[in-house]
């Protein structure tokens, strides 16, 4: 099952696609089936209602009601859920091999604990837009760059989470486009904390259109990934090249910590998904297309102030 939020009639809806034209909106399926249509108020209530909320899901869309239908054409996508909590990591060698290369290493070496553990940063979860929306150029940046990346949603609490229990806590899969402005990544990143100022600005962070519910696939998952910028294809992979997986990603960060339904954990760039490590970066006015199999296609364009 996909499931998104969009914007229809000034309110924003859960909804789930019944083709590529027509979206169901849940609560109001709820609603009109005689049943409490409370769970899908928001993206969180549904998350936080657990396995009895999907199962009620899955039956509104076996039995849609047309009074529920939006025509697609007719809303405005929002980010799936505002996170919780939102975090980002690093694990796909590739990327940063070729990040590092573009920052000036000839032969660049990763430190032991990369390959020892997740490496993660805490992001601002306040910044996020959906599908659709236009990214605002900041201010302070002169090269802006997109970066493809897969996102779990959690869906149980959990502390101390086993890497083999970790598939249980995952609520679902979505898109995550991190963009980033490389020239103030750059000046930071020699202080040894952050990122900061590369990451964090309005619009910076977009997620979508659809959270893929976990039930759907196999874990560890393994997703084509894929990046164009105004229809040509800069770059991709698959989700299987991570060198840690989801599984090993929450065990890491519930360590002594415990983490809750609603946050967001992105799986950092994969390799050659950003323009950073193919010796390209955005203009004013590009449309960039990340397109993970099986969740969806998220675009978005970049807007530059005058």
């Amino acid at each position: 099952m996909r499931l998104g939020t969009i914007l229809h009639d000034g309110k924003a809806r859960v909804v789930s696609p019944l083709d590529d034209d027509t979206l169901l909106d849940l609560e109001r399926a709820a609603e009109l089936a005689g049943g409490a249509s409370e769970t899908f108020r928001t993206m969180q209530s549904l998350i936080e209602a657990g396995d009895d909320g999907l199962e009620r899901a899955g039956d509104l869309l076996a039995r849609a009601d047309r009074s529920a239908m939006i025509p697609a054409r007719e809303v405005t996508f929002l980010p799936p859920l505002m996170p919780v909590q939102y975090r980002d990591c690093l694990v796909f060698e590739e990327h940063l091999f070729n990040c590092l290369k573009a920052f000036g290493q000839d032969d660049p070496q990763l430190p032991a604990v990369w390959y020892e553990q997740p490496i993660y940063y805490k992001g601002n979860r306040m910044s996020f837009i959906g599908h659709g929306a236009d990214v605002i150029w900041p201010s302070y940046a002169e090269f802006l760059d997109v970066e493809l990346e897969l996102a779990i949603v959690l869906g149980k609490k959990g502390k101390d989470i086993a890497p083999e229990r970790a598939a249980d806590h995952i609520f679902g899969y979505t898109i995550l486009n991190d963009v980033s402005a490389r020239d103030a990544q750059m000046r930071e990143m020699p202080g040894q904390l952050g990122p900061a100022k590369g990451k964090d600005f309005d619009t910076g962070n977009i997620l979508g259109p659809w959270i893929l519910t976990a039930d759907e696939v196999a874990h560890p998952v393994a997703f084509d990934m894929q990046l164009r910028v105004n229809g040509e294809r800069w770059g991709g992979g698959n989700s299987s090249s991570m060198q840690h997986d989801f599984g090993a990603i929450l065990a890491h960060i519930s360590a002594s910590e415990t983490l809750y339904p609603g946050e967001v954990i992105g799986s950092g760039t994969v390799g050659t998904g950003c323009g950073l490590e193919l010796g390209k970066r955005l203009a004013p006015g590009d449309v960039f297309e990340l397109e993970i199999e099986k969740i969806g296609l998220l675009r978005n364009r970049i807007v530059k102030p005058e």
